[in-house]
């Protein structure tokens, strides 16, 4: 029996989706792979992608070798506008955050998240209040009230302008009916120098940014931005561990939670085999000793998201940013 054309395309699309993904999978990596992260040395994001290196060098998840590039000038728009000078190249992965969708809210860009290929959100990071160790305000009740008593005085660092830190700042002062001044810098990294300089009053950064700082007794969190305190754990400091930080909401601060997804993203119009490659090199890293022991030493939640759920978180937060930036006013003409 002769099948018509439509007839054999249908049958071979049936046969297709029976077979195992590995051999619906015919791209791989044949050159250098580069990570690039949109921050700069030293911040989460760069954390990030270092942390997911490692996982992949260590178990040889990927036939070539993978190298880290910062790209964290404009906020982030550097890295982003390289990857979609790279359209149709699966050799260049992006490594951000929500600055994926933030920046083109507050910034004219030459692109938007839909521009790029959605490959994976690896974990979601916590926000802390941090404070100088050897600072006034011990707590983050006490950094508050000095905020009502100076408004608009006490200096806030952040990674950026009008990314993910300044936005936290802008609810913490709509919580707490305080002002303060932010200050952006290029990445958590900077951020934690600053603070430990006495430069500025607090920051925000993520546990993985100035866990060091901690140790070291430059810094010390005051408060954590989650409905509860991290739960019981190894002692970071001598005496201390993340579940001895308070939450925000029982210091005065009612921003019950905030977190921020650790995003991955390939360039514009790369094959689709090259997608489900990346998705599945990136599952099995996070399955990993040494991601593990990653996500829980900077106290991340480390659910895995991809596919059309990654879609979603991405739809969602969106439009959650965008109220936001609308009543803050950094919504671009």
């Amino acid at each position: 029996m002769t099948l018509l054309p439509k007839a054999a395309l249908a049958l071979g699309a049936v046969l297709l989706s029976t077979l195992p993904a590995a051999a619906q999978q015919s791209w791989k990596p044949t050159r250098p792979i580069e990570f690039v992260v949109t921050s700069g040395a030293g911040g989460g994001t760069d954390v990030f992608a270092r942390a997911v290196q490692a996982a992949i060098n260590k178990h040889d998840l990927v036939p070539t070798s993978v190298v880290v590039t910062n790209k964290g000038g404009g906020s982030g728009v550097e890295g982003f506008v390289y990857g979609t000078g790279a359209k149709g190249d699966p050799h260049k992965v992006i490594f951000g955050t929500n600055n994926a969708w933030t920046l083109p809210m507050v910034a004219k860009t030459s692109w938007t998240t839909d521009n790029f290929t959605p490959v994976a959100i690896m974990a979601f990071d916590e926000f802390m209040l941090w404070t100088k160790a050897d600072g006034p305000y011990k707590t983050a009740a006490e950094f508050v009230a000095a905020a009502r008593e100076k408004p608009g005085t006490l200096r806030m660092g952040g990674s950026q302008t009008h990314d993910t830190d300044q936005t936290l700042t802008v609810l913490i002062e709509k919580a707490a009916k305080i002002q303060l001044k932010y200050i952006p810098y290029q990445g958590g990294g900077q951020v934690g120098v600053q603070l430990a300089g006495g430069h500025v009053e607090a920051n925000t950064n993520n546990p993985s940014e100035s866990i060091g700082g901690w140790r070291g007794g430059q810094v010390k969190p005051v408060c954590v931005f989650r409905k509860e305190p991290f739960p019981p754990g190894p002692k970071v400091t001598e005496t201390q561990g993340w579940s001895d930080v308070p939450t925000c909401a029982s210091q005065g601060i009612p921003v019950e939670e905030f977190n921020m997804p650790r995003t991955i993203f390939l360039p514009p119009g790369v094959p689709a085999a090259a997608q489900a490659y990346w998705a599945d090199v990136f599952r099995r890293a996070s399955e990993t000793p040494e991601w593990k022991d990653y996500v829980a030493r900077t106290n991340q939640n480390g659910r895995f998201v991809s596919g059309d759920e990654m879609r979603q978180v991405i739809k969602k937060e969106e439009a959650e940013t965008r109220a936001i930036f609308a009543e803050a006013g950094w919504l671009v003409k």
